[in-house]
Formats: structure tokens, sequence, C-alpha cells
């Protein structure tokens, strides 16, 4: 299984489009701030949460499972993710998730706190604290083995964020 994990891309549709067709996920997450209509998300198996900056209607939070993986994807705007990861990982074990994507502080972030692995794709349009915009990519190796790469819109590999996880 390929997942693309994207967030805050403020309006970069064309961007968003451009970095589907080169990364062909088998699904897609973007974390919110996708700030444009939603029909301008391309039309690929995804799940997509509302940001903070957001106007369409879509869920809040979402929850997605394949292979025995279960996702939990939030904006993170009302956990608090900009202070610390603690109300974000507490809300995916309440949901029964292994990983947890969010955005909101347009900062890369790929931790493993305890049975939960938290990623933040960064942002595809507005990065802070690092030089580069940024998404992720996350690929199955083994039943609950995956590996997370992250790389900029061209897509050459941005390090050092990502690993292997077991989880």
């Amino acid at each position: 299984m390929r997942v693309l994990i994207i967030g805050d891309s403020h309006g970069r549709a064309d961007l968003l489009a451009r970095i589907v067709e080169d990364v062909q996920p088998d699904h897609m997450i973007h974390c919110g701030d996708f700030c444009t209509p939603l029909d301008r998300v391309p039309d690929v198996s995804r799940s997509v949460v509302r940001g903070n900056c957001d106007w369409e209607e879509v869920a809040d939070e979402q929850v997605w499972e394949k292979e025995g993986i279960r996702f939990f994807v939030v904006h993170g705007h009302r956990h608090q993710v900009k202070r610390d990861l603690s109300a974000i990982r507490a809300r995916a074990e309440e949901a029964g998730a292994q990983i947890a994507c969010f955005g909101h502080s347009h900062v890369p972030v790929c931790e493993q706190k305890g049975n939960i692995l938290l990623i933040n794709p960064g942002s595809i349009a507005q990065p802070r604290g690092v030089t580069h915009p940024s998404y992720a990519v996350l690929e199955t190796e083994a039943p609950r083995r995956v590996r997370v790469s992250f790389f900029i819109p061209d897509g050459r590999p941005l390090h050092p964020w990502g690993g292997r996880f077991s989880l």
C-alpha cells in the first residue's frame, strides 16, 4: 500500500494534482487547509478533513483503515499541535488508530510516541521552520511495518524526516 500524506496546500490545487500524478498513491490523506473548492482536490481514493482555513463541508476528523492499519486524520488546530502532540496522540488512541496524520503547524513531524506514529507532512505551499515545502509517502513493507519518506514537491527526497516503524 502506498499512501500520500499531504496538508496545508492553501489553494495550490495545481501543485496538489501534480504531486498526486507523480506519486500514484493507492490512497491520499489530506490533513486540511486545502483552501479550494473540494472538486479541485484530486478525485482519487482519499480522506480529506477540514482545516481552520477551509470553507467546504467536510469532516473535522476521519478514520481510515486498510491492511489492518488504522489512520486517524485531523487538521490539528483543535488539538494544539503547535504546542505539543499529547492531545492528538490521546485522540488517536481513543479512535483505535496506530497512525495519526495532522497538519496546521506546517512543520514536518514523523515520530513514534508509545504505540502511535505521528505524521505531519509539512506544507506544500507555505513551509514553516524548514527551508523546503514537503509531503510524505507511507508504504507498507510487511504486516504492520511501514516506511515513511518525505519529499519536496519536485519529488526529491527530503531528509532527515521519515524512517521505518513497527505498528
